[in-house]
């Protein structure tokens, strides 16, 4: 296909992520309080959109409390800093199986819940975004496996279309893109989608450029897309994915380093990624551009 840059392009920002990076960066945010002060140094850096996992604040591991995820919602609403809110909901489909003989009961790490309960954070806080991860995959480690079945994503999808939060669905190979399509035709998911390509995640798609475009290929020629990649190769793929016509996803989530030997935060790895997107002769849009072309509704805090 033909080259289409794109000349109007938006920013996010994935503050903290799930992975174990909680002790390799002291700028990887823990407690409700640094996620939402790093969201907020991030919007004030060019990110337009804004998304959050959240933390046990003093372990640093991954968690689905409600408490802490009304509490970095509201932080980051009360700012003085305009931002899109886009919460994760892919929490609570991880199985890890016992190894190759004894596969099941599921060893530790496994936190498998139902819909409602992947779902009840978004429920009460009401993000503008909030991510839909539409397929299952064999994620890096031996025997975890990162689980979306085609009737959990079904449910899930309706309840975000019936709560009016958009979702951002996560394709980490072309049969997630796939089964988008399928979501948006049988009228669960409103077309057209908002897409992010996750590429170079051990198993899925991998980061080189011809999968990248496999990838954009496969994407509506009506949807709206971003595109990331994990650790040194996330900065090329600022330049990439707007060469390929989409948005641009950076932050500690993906990538801890600034360069050789300098950790990054989130505001410095946007900062980069504006550099980048201008000097190619793209404008970075502003969060209130980006809800008009996602028709996203803002929101006012939770709690007074």
């Amino acid at each position: 296909m033909p080259l289409e840059m794109n000349r109007e392009v938006f920013v996010t920002c994935a503050v903290t992520g799930s992975g174990a990076t909680q002790d390799k960066s002291s700028h990887v945010p823990r407690s409700p309080r640094q996620i939402a002060d790093s969201a907020i140094d991030a919007a004030r850096a060019g990110a337009a959109i804004v998304h959050c996992h959240v933390r046990d604040p003093d372990t640093g591991a991954p968690s689905r409390r409600l408490d802490l995820y009304r509490e970095v919602t509201d932080r980051i609403r009360a700012s003085d800093v305009d931002v899109v809110l886009n919460l994760t909901a892919g929490m609570g489909g991880d199985i890890v199986f016992g190894g190759t003989e004894t596969p099941l009961p599921p060893v530790k790490g496994t936190d498998m819940v139902g819909a409602t309960e992947r779902m009840a954070h978004i429920a009460v806080c009401l993000p503008e975004i909030c991510t839909l991860d539409c397929g299952t995959m064999n994620f890096a480690e031996a025997d975890y496996v990162m689980t979306n079945t085609p009737s959990m994503l079904r449910a899930m999808g309706a309840m975000m279309t019936a709560l009016g939060v958009r979702p951002e669905i996560e394709a980490f190979d072309t049969g997630h893109l796939w089964f988008a399509k399928q979501l948006v035709a049988e009228g669960v998911l409103t077309g057209p989608a908002l897409v992010q390509l996750c590429m170079g995640v051990p198993w899925g798609a991998p980061d080189d450029l011809n999968t990248l475009m496999a990838m954009v290929n496969n994407v509506p020629d009506d949807w709206t897309f971003s595109a990331f990649a994990l650790g040194r190769h996330q900065m090329p793929y600022v330049a990439a994915s707007v060469l390929a016509g989409g948005h641009v996803r950076v932050g500690l989530e993906d990538n801890l380093m600034l360069g050789r030997g300098q950790l990054a935060t989130n505001a410095q790895l946007v900062e980069r990624a504006v550099t980048i997107i201008e000097n190619l002769g793209a404008r970075v849009l502003s969060p209130a551009e980006v809800r008009r072309r996602l028709s996203l509704t803002k929101r006012v805090p939770v709690l007074a």
